[in-house]
């Protein structure tokens, strides 16, 4: 294709986009610490109820209805059809009558039939279990990232790495704070995936630019750089593009149960294939990556 055949000069804006990376890296913070995330059940406890009725509901009824029983916080949300619904109610049922209570309820005060059809109860003990098992799970794939990178590659190439999967790990959580998606337990999951998918593909651009510099170390950094993204982009692109469509699919006729979880890929692919390009690799120029490579290279067809 004629789109894979033109030369693209990536890093003559490397000022402007490490810029923009770091606006969009500060602000996402700010939004963490003011707005916070809206934590699901899995880390601040609570009664999830899955529910079908017989006949059409809206979910604001629904939710106007369960305050009345004084059960603390409650959000109510359309669950595939305007018949079933996903209540999670902060306080924690710990027996049968709290669940049959709140159905008996629901029945009386709207006058329509309703079935049960799944309750998880989380307890604040497993919840912040659950928190700090997510926190490590992050921090532990990081580490082992950096540790992989600094024996395949040089400190350079290692730091780059880790700050582009740090940026990439930040802006998805401030992204999750601004738009208000459900954090829970699915998207700690898709946040390791984006750690793998964004690491592959700055190791992809990473073996190149070694590559390139065992054939000629004289050659200017930056067009070396460039030639370097450049080669890789036809496998960059379909491979994100292919995973997209998928993800794309999943976010629209998934279902609101897989609408954070695939919209949260969907964000993480994106990120992690800009931050390949426009931070892994420009922080090689910004530390002088080692140009001196003993080893030879048979160029020889």
């Amino acid at each position: 294709m004629s789109f894979y055949d033109n030369k693209y000069n990536f890093l003559k804006y490397k000022n402007f986009f490490m810029g923009i990376s770091l606006i969009f890296f500060t602000f996402s913070i700010i939004f963490f610490f003011t707005k916070g995330l809206n934590l699901g059940v899995d880390f601040k406890g609570g009664t999830v109820i899955e529910m079908k009725f017989e006949e059409m509901n809206k979910s604001e009824d629904i939710r106007k209805s369960l305050l009345k029983i004084n059960l603390g916080d409650v959000k109510v949300k359309e669950f595939g059809s305007n018949k079933e619904f996903l209540a999670t109610i902060e306080q924690k049922g710990k027996n049968n009558d709290f669940v049959s209570s709140i159905k008996n309820h629901l029945e009386k005060d709207l006058n329509k039939k309703v079935d049960f059809r799944r309750v998880e109860v989380v307890g604040s003990k497993i919840s912040k279990e659950l928190t700090r098992d997510g926190i490590y799970s992050v921090l532990l794939a990081l580490i082992l990232m950096l540790i992989y990178i600094w024996f395949r590659f040089e400190w350079q190439f290692s730091l780059g790495s880790i700050i582009a999967l740090v940026h990439d790990v930040i802006i998805t959580i401030g992204a999750f704070s601004l738009i208000g998606y459900e954090f829970n337990l699915s998207i700690v999951a898709a946040i390791l995936t984006i750690v793998g998918y964004s690491m592959n593909d700055t190791v992809i651009i990473y073996d190149r630019i070694r590559e390139f510099l065992k054939k000629d170390d004289q050659k200017d950094l930056d067009e070396l750089i460039n030639d370097s993204i450049n080669s890789t982009l036809s496998r960059t692109l379909k491979t994100s593009g292919t995973t997209l469509l998928a993800l794309i699919s999943i976010y629209f006729f998934g279902g609101e149960i897989l609408k954070g979880f695939s919209f949260a890929l969907i964000w993480g692919i994106l990120i992690g294939t800009y931050s390949s390009i426009f931070v892994a690799s420009p922080i090689l120029i910004y530390f002088k990556v080692k140009r001196n490579w003993e080893e030879v290279v048979d160029t020889s067809p």
